[in-house]
């Protein structure tokens, strides 16, 4: 108990008055180390990544959980939850991968009825949420939190299905997160979503060749098939 209550009350202070909440800061930081899980396609990413989201929750709820900054932003707060249930389901499909003797995950893309389909949910998504967050309070501008959990909720379901393009989904999260979490006074989310935008295009373009390697190998064996003469006998 005396553990918890330090982690809720411990914070890194700045001239000025300025601070930043120590759970903000460590749920970044597991965050981060989620994400490097996930781009090395590593089953211990998602575990990580709970951790980060339910210290997060306590962050973004800070009139719930007694945070010294009173700006809630539900949208934030919800998909933290919303994480834990993708990354649960992350979990379990890249552990029964694994077991069953293949890699974690393996890389492929969208097809483009799919990419259609998270662009309409995206956006859908967002105008439908931004009204239900206003009227629970969230801070302006409501849209963006909107757009960023919407965002965050199919990019995390893209990288449990395996697909390249959830990289550039948390892209455009990070460029609406970035001035968000700025206005409210969130620093360290703002600084690691700053942060997390550079490494998302990294991410992108390691999976991008992964997927583009399997491409080429599968493209090689299939022309050797083709060629291949069956009756031909080597001793």
């Amino acid at each position: 108990m005396d553990l918890l209550q330090w982690l809720f009350a411990a914070r890194i202070e700045f001239d000025g008055g300025q601070f930043l909440l120590l759970r903000e800061v460590l749920g970044n930081v597991f965050g981060l180390l989620s994400a490097l899980g996930g781009m090395r396609r590593k089953v211990w990413a998602w575990p990580l990544g709970i951790i980060g989201n339910a210290l997060l929750l306590t962050v973004f709820l800070g009139s719930v959980f007694g945070s010294p900054n009173p700006v809630d932003l539900y949208g934030q707060a919800g998909r933290q939850v919303m994480f834990i249930a993708t990354a649960v389901y992350g979990w379990v499909r890249w552990r029964q991968v694994r077991e069953a003797g293949g890699t974690a995950v393996e890389p492929r893309w969208a097809s483009w009825g799919t990419r259609a389909l998270l662009l309409v949910v995206l956006v859908g998504g967002t105008a439908a949420l931004t009204p239900l967050f206003r009227i629970l309070g969230s801070y302006e501008p409501v849209w963006a939190d909107a757009w960023i959990f919407m965002g965050s909720l199919l990019a995390t379901f893209g990288m449990a299905k395996g697909w390249v393009e959830f990289w550039l989904i948390w892209v455009a999260v990070d460029i609406v997160g970035v001035p968000l979490l700025l206005s409210a006074g969130y620093y360290a989310s703002a600084f690691m979503y700053l942060f997390y935008g550079a490494f998302t295009l990294l991410g992108f373009f390691v999976w991008w060749g992964v997927r583009h390697r399997r491409d080429r190998e599968q493209a090689r064996v299939t022309v050797e098939t083709a060629h291949l003469d069956p009756t031909v006998r080597r001793d």
